[in-house]
C-alpha cells in the first residue's frame, strides 16, 4: 500500500476529513480535520507508516478547525 493510501484508510477509520499529497521533493503533505485525540492517532498512525515506507522525520503543525473538507482524499499536484 502507497504512503498516501495508508494516511486515506487510517484517517478515513479514525472519521477525519482532509487530504493527504506527495510534494515535488518526495515529501508527503497531509492537512486533517477532526477531534484532536483523533488526529494524534493519525500522527502516530504516520509515524509508523506502512511496512514499505522510510518515515524519515514527521512535522506537525496545529491550526484551528475551519470545517471545509467532507472527507478524506488523495490530492494530485500538477507537476
Amino acid at each position: 500500500m502507497s504512503f498516501r493510501g495508508y494516511t486515506r484508510k487510517c484517517a478515513r477509520e479514525l472519521g477525519l476529513t482532509g487530504w493527504v499529497r506527495n510534494l515535488y521533493d518526495g515529501r508527503v503533505e497531509t492537512v486533517a480535520e477532526g477531534p484532536k485525540a483523533e488526529i494524534e492517532r493519525l500522527i502516530e498512525a504516520v509515524r509508523k507508516g506502512p511496512s514499505a515506507a522510510r518515515i524519515e522525520d514527521v512535522e506537525v503543525l496545529w491550526e484551528d478547525h475551519r470545517g471545509e473538507f467532507k472527507d478524506f482524499r488523495i490530492a494530485w499536484l500538477d507537476f
